[in-house]
């Protein structure tokens, strides 16, 4: 044989003898050594616990981040919205007037994110943005009699993307 690889069988050797030491208090059989007089238990001593990113324990969840059963959406309160969308809200609740024309067309719901129902059920308003030469992308869509305070109302910051629901 080579050198090498006598060399190589002897580290080998030596490794593997090296596992059959006693390692954990135990010996080789498996079995716990015996105690002698001059042997003193160690006591584990209580480690720190150790989390990395990915084993972090959960948020705790607030009424604010729950989902709406219904529509199984995340909720926003009003406070939460831009405070352009929470004066939206007041005149939706009036039934106007609107800056935009396009404010109260019906919303076809053609992401399908938000609950399904029959055509007409959803209106569109838009959400002013400063500083926009447009309309936006943000929208507050309300289903049922936005007048009244069981109308379901969503507010979306992304043209239609996501939705959150809003919480009466």
């Amino acid at each position: 044989m080579k050198p090498r690889v006598v060399l190589l069988f002897g580290l080998l050797a030596t490794l593997l003898a090296a596992c059959d030491l006693p390692a954990g208090g135990q010996d080789t059989a498996g079995q716990p050594p015996a105690q002698t007089q001059t042997q003193q238990p160690r006591t584990q001593q209580p480690q720190p616990q150790r989390t990395s990113p990915q084993q972090t324990a959960p948020p705790q969840t607030s009424p604010q981040s729950s989902r709406d059963p219904q529509s199984g959406l995340n909720w926003v309160s009003q406070n939460e919205l831009p405070r352009e969308g929470s004066q939206l809200l007041q005149v939706i609740g009036k039934g106007g007037p609107f800056r935009y024309s396009k404010d109260g067309v019906t919303f076809g719901n053609r992401e399908r994110i938000l609950p399904r129902q029959n055509g007409g059920y959803y209106r569109e308003y838009t959400v002013l943005t400063p500083g926009e030469g447009d309309r936006g992308a943000r929208r507050i869509v309300c289903g049922g009699q936005p007048v009244t305070r069981t109308a379901e109302c969503y507010y979306t910051a992304d043209h239609y993307s996501s939705f959150r629901r809003i919480r009466p």
